[in-house]
């Protein structure tokens, strides 16, 4: 047999012994859920608004669980790689992901053969994004009107950082640069920590962010110009939101837990057990706190119907954009 042969058998033989696997591992008594380690896929790098409130949430969790929660950073294609993964993962519990918007615009802008909405198992609802413009402390940008002056003087010039191409982030500065008449140059990163590093490195003038800003205003060298949300956030209060400032538009990002499609429902119910529990203790809502982001919670039932609104949500808004590919 030669080289080429046993190369061949000894992939026909992983491949076999993986099917073998995850057949074993799928008939696993789900009332014993869970016997070993739990991972959770997250798309975005440490250190953002994602990663460092599940990292407490994980730990609450495997004390609860009796095994290991492992967070597992997948960053990138606007924090949707996760979910793709769990498309080839077996349903049996161990393989997890946290499901941000990006995940329902999928459909709109990517060939896919999936449907967020009904190949997904929806665990839990946890919490969702506060979203805000900031320039550095020492920029001559010192107000949103500042900022689209700027802009208007100084066509494609105003570069602004975000977590990456098709991200809420984007699509949200795509519909701000609309409603304001100005060009902008996007400079996409792999996270909210890269994107923010860029900033207070000078590689970009701006930021369309998560309130993964929050520690770098508060210390003075991030200047907060607006927020996205319906109301002012109440760690800066003297910031307006976009809407006061006539822009009709307003942004939130709500965030959960998912499991493979077919995940028993027994299991469903255990994590879904599992995370409220551990979200409702002080930790996890003082690390959220921390991004001035609030425990959003959602059951099974409503992430799921929250999943349907939001794929059409989406879709009017790439329709609106003409960024939809159908």
């Amino acid at each position: 047999m030669n080289r080429r042969e046993l190369m061949r058998t000894a992939s026909a033989l992983a491949l076999a012994h993986l099917a073998g696997l995850r057949a074993a591992q799928a008939q696993e008594d789900p009332a014993a859920y869970p016997t070993r380690p739990i991972r959770v896929m997250i798309g975005f790098a440490p250190g953002g608004s994602t990663d460092a409130p599940m990292r407490v949430l994980a730990e609450a969790v495997a004390k609860i669980l009796g095994q290991p929660v492992v967070i597992e950073n997948k960053p990138g294609a606007a924090g949707v790689i996760p979910t793709q993964m769990l498309q080839a993962a077996p349903p049996d519990g161990y393989t997890l992901a946290i499901a941000p918007a990006g995940v329902y615009r999928l459909p709109y802008t990517t060939d896919i053969k999936w449907n967020p909405a009904s190949d997904l198992c929806y665990v839990i609802g946890l919490s969702g994004y506060a979203f805000g413009t900031v320039v550095p402390a020492s920029s001559p940008i010192r107000s949103l009107a500042d900022y689209i002056a700027y802009a208007k003087a100084n066509p494609d010039m105003l570069t602004y950082s975000s977590p990456g191409v098709g991200t809420t982030n984007h699509l949200t500065m795509e519909q701000f640069s609309r409603a304001t008449g100005v060009k902008l140059n996007h400079v996409p990163y792999k996270g909210s920590a890269e994107s923010l590093q860029a900033l207070l490195a000078g590689h970009v003038q701006s930021a369309a962010e998560t309130s993964a800003f929050v520690p770098h205003v508060e210390s003075g060298k991030l200047r907060l110009l607006a927020v996205w949300s319906d109301k002012r956030m109440a760690r800066f209060p003297e910031v307006p939101t976009l809407k006061e400032l006539g822009i009709d538009i307003v942004q939130t990002s709500p965030w959960g837990l998912v499991a493979p499609k077919g995940t028993h429902p027994t299991i469903q119910a255990r994590l879904h057990d599992a995370f409220k529990q551990a979200m409702e203790q002080p930790a996890f809502k003082a690390s959220l706190a921390r991004f001035d982001m609030e425990p959003d919670y959602r059951d099974p039932a409503q992430y799921q119907r929250f999943a349907l609104a939001s794929m059409k949500k989406e879709k009017d808004i790439l329709d609106t954009l003409g960024l939809s590919r159908k």
